[in-house]
């Protein structure tokens, strides 16, 4: 939803929306985000979306994204949130496009937010940007995604998503970086967070998935992108493309299906 600049979606309508995804069985759900107002209008609504959830017959966890050290306070207050979220790129151009801060800025928030989770009982989600390639001339390569994860694992980063922020990865790549990450950092739970073509993303899915990678990021449709990526949105890995892909693979979900069609169908009018 963070994207959509066109108009605001009424708070009612995304928490009927969130409250259908809460019961279709996943198990976490990113809900919203506690940042600049300013910077991301759509969002402006995440604690009172947050009062309408029923929480009471879900085991879906929640997820907040916060790019400074006020959000995270802001999030951490409340209980029924479960991860605090956290966009670190090994891009300086991206870092500063997306928080406004520098790598080593960025550095020093990721290392306040791992206090906060310690003390308000707050698991954090770095998300590692630019994870897969970097159209803004900073270096990149294999070796740099290794020694960031390696520095990230020293601060105490549990759950480290590597995001495909602007769609470029290629089966060959995903699968290098999961195949040889995963097994290097088994206290690390790595996530995917890809964002694709609809030619493409079988490909990334099926890359990362037999390389070891258990945790998928998806939205409805592929809805939505980094509001702050180039200035065109890439689509975000659809989440029914990710279920039709384990369906195929005969891996137990946990869907429950019929559900899962009422909040697909939710989210064609959400968007």
């Amino acid at each position: 939803m963070q994207g959509i600049k066109s108009h605001f979606i009424p708070t009612e309508l995304k928490a009927r929306y969130i409250n259908m995804l809460l019961k279709v069985g996943f198990d976490t759900i990113d809900f919203g985000s506690f940042v600049s107002p300013k910077a991301i209008p759509q969002m402006r609504d995440t604690a009172a979306v947050l009062s309408q959830l029923n929480l009471s017959e879900t085991e879906s966890k929640l997820l907040a994204i916060v790019a400074n050290v006020r959000g995270a306070n802001d999030a951490s207050v409340f209980e029924e949130i479960n991860y605090l979220g956290y966009p670190f790129s090994i891009s300086e151009n991206f870092q500063m496009r997306n928080t406004g801060k520098t790598i080593d800025e960025s550095i020093l928030v990721l290392d306040e937010l791992l206090n906060i989770g310690v003390k308000t009982n707050k698991e954090i989600v770095a998300y590692l940007s630019m994870g897969f390639g970097n159209p803004y001339g900073d270096p990149w390569n294999i070796d740099i995604v290794a020694n960031w994860t390696e520095k990230l694992s020293k601060m105490g980063v549990k759950i480290l998503s590597l995001s495909d922020t602007i769609g470029v990865a290629d089966g060959e790549t995903i699968s290098y970086l999961f195949s040889n990450l995963i097994p290097q950092y088994p206290k690390i739970e790595f996530g995917a967070h890809l964002h694709t073509t609809p030619t493409t993303w079988h490909e990334k899915v099926a890359a990362a998935y037999t390389s070891g990678c258990l945790r998928f990021d998806g939205a409805i449709k592929g809805y939505g992108g980094c509001p702050m990526a180039k200035n065109d949105l890439t689509g975000n890995m659809p989440t029914e493309k990710l279920l039709s892909y384990f369906t195929a693979q005969k891996v137990n979900t946990n869907m429950n299906s019929l559900t899962f069609e009422s909040a697909y169908n939710i989210a064609l009018e959400v968007f």
